[in-house]
């Protein structure tokens, strides 16, 4: 009676903590999961408790509770599985390059999970019945003058030990699938939740052997709560500080953007100095033809940043950016020739894989070819002197109503943990920089109901991927 109080409150905690975290943690499908996972964890223990109540109960009810209570361990493999469906589904942008997607996406989807509800199901009715569990039997545990229920399997046993073994390769694909993820802190979550699953399930290996009293694993369940629990609180406050820390750099942008509007007049009386000159120096004397090219460098450059002020100027004041019909291969080549001299300084290569002769899409000129311009920037600072392969390359491609803009550089690469956070204002990893080229550049796709992500990054290179609507859209259109 004592050994079966202190197993069912071991099987308690789990639950109570699991519904602590749901409270705190309101509407986080990952803390649902979390609960579900924690209560037939709970059910586990109450199976086992219920075999130590001879004397207290009748053998008949205490099999039937044993056979009802069995649905937790029978039913923890489906809620494994929808943990790495869950995760394939929400971070399968960041994979779906990667060699092993077609094959998660084939096994983790929803087909599948009812499919393996069902099988779950029945499993757990065959339990039910005089195949999966026949009756009970007295056994003495080790060492000790007590002794406890063991249930007697039926013919049909085999498929609740094949299906449990299944629990082994779900939580594997688990692990797996947690190195594709970009979230630092959701990433080390679920390699800790895959790692304490296993060893919960080696401790309830030790319940199929009579002698051992099938408390192994009651002492596996504490262990596995306490730390799932204390890494999934860990996991959300970080995430919690880091979103709050956003929110600071976001407040910084606007108050710098509001900074910057009373700086973008006096750019405008410069340029237009620029301009003046750069006209006089034209008309004075014959140029060299070097000459030439250079002043019109200068005219083209001053002309894009006029624009540029001209735009941030009507954005500022209407909150809106002006949209037309522009040839995207115009854009990117003229991108091209206004970095010109610097990707020559630095010995790169630039070139642009054209596929189609016109690519018209809807945007806004200035803003569009900045974001090339910037793009071409960073990725001159990110090929270092000594790489032999100096090369940058757009391609565009046609899906549906989307245009695809990929950039592929032989940079020093980003790293993984990296791909989300170097999108945030004020985030810099080179030595004098601001932090604010990239964000303004998903501020500006995202203006346009675009994405701009990272497909792939490491030693090698870049591959940043712009997603353009081809078409007109509404203020209601959604990528």
């Amino acid at each position: 009676m004592i050994i079966s109080f202190l197993i069912v409150i071991i099987g308690i905690i789990p639950i109570v903590l699991a519904i602590s975290v749901l409270k705190i943690y309101k509407g986080s499908e990952l803390s649902y999961a979390l609960l579900f996972y924690m209560l037939s964890i709970s059910f586990w223990q109450i199976d086992i408790a219920v075999l130590y109540l001879k004397g207290i109960l009748s053998e008949e009810l205490i099999l039937w509770l044993f056979k009802f209570f069995r649905a937790g361990p029978t039913f923890m493999i489906p809620l494994v599985f929808y943990l790495s469906y869950v995760t394939v589904k929400t971070h399968s942008a960041y994979i779906k390059d990667n060699q092993f997607y077609r094959p998660l996406v084939s096994i983790f989807n929803r087909k599948v999970l009812v499919l393996l509800v069902v099988w779950s199901t029945f499993v757990f009715i065959v339990n039910l019945t005089d195949y999966g569990i026949i009756g009970l039997k007295e056994v003495q545990i080790i060492n000790t003058n007590s002794s406890f229920y063991f249930p007697e399997y039926g013919p049909l046993q085999s498929l609740y030990v094949v299906h449990t073994a299944s629990f082994v390769i779900f939580i594997v694909f688990s692990y797996f699938i947690s190195k594709y993820i970009q979230n630092i802190y959701l990433k080390g979550f679920l390699r800790t939740f895959s790692f304490c699953s296993f060893l919960l399930f080696l401790s309830g290996l030790l319940n199929f052997a009579p002698g051992t009293g099938a408390l192994y694993s009651s002492f596996g369940v504490i262990i596995f709560s306490v730390i799932i629990i204390f890494s999934f609180v860990k996991m959300n406050t970080m995430m919690t500080i880091s979103y709050n820390q956003l929110l600071e750099r976001q407040k910084k942008l606007d108050y710098t953007g509001n900074l910057t509007a009373s700086l973008v007049h006096e750019v405008k009386n410069s340029l237009q100095i620029i301009k003046g000159y750069s006209k006089l120096m034209s008309e004075l004397t014959p140029l060299p033809d070097q000459g030439k090219h250079m002043n019109e460098m200068i005219q083209i450059a001053a002309d894009q940043l006029h624009d540029l002020t001209l735009n941030y100027t009507k954005y500022i004041k209407y909150k809106s950016i002006e949209f037309k019909m522009f040839d995207l291969n115009e854009i990117i080549d003229q991108a091209i020739e206004l970095s010109k001299e610097v990707h020559k300084e630095n010995s790169v290569e630039i070139s642009f894989e054209k596929k189609y002769k016109t690519l018209k899409a809807y945007v806004n000129n200035t803003y569009i070819k900045q974001v090339f311009v910037n793009l071409i920037k960073n990725s001159l600072e990110a090929i270092p002197q000594d790489r032999k392969v100096r090369r940058i390359v757009f391609s565009t491609n046609v899906e549906g109503d989307r245009i695809i803009i990929d950039i592929v550089d032989t940079g020093i690469g980003v790293p993984l943990e990296n791909w989300e956070a170097i999108f945030d204002p004020f985030i810099s990893f080179k030595k004098e920089g601001l932090g604010l080229g990239l964000p303004f550049i998903k501020k500006i796709i995202f203006e346009h109901r675009g994405d701009i992500k990272i497909i792939d990054s490491g030693s090698h290179g870049t591959h940043f991927q712009i997603i353009l609507p081809q078409y007109a859209f509404s203020d209601f259109y959604t990528h």
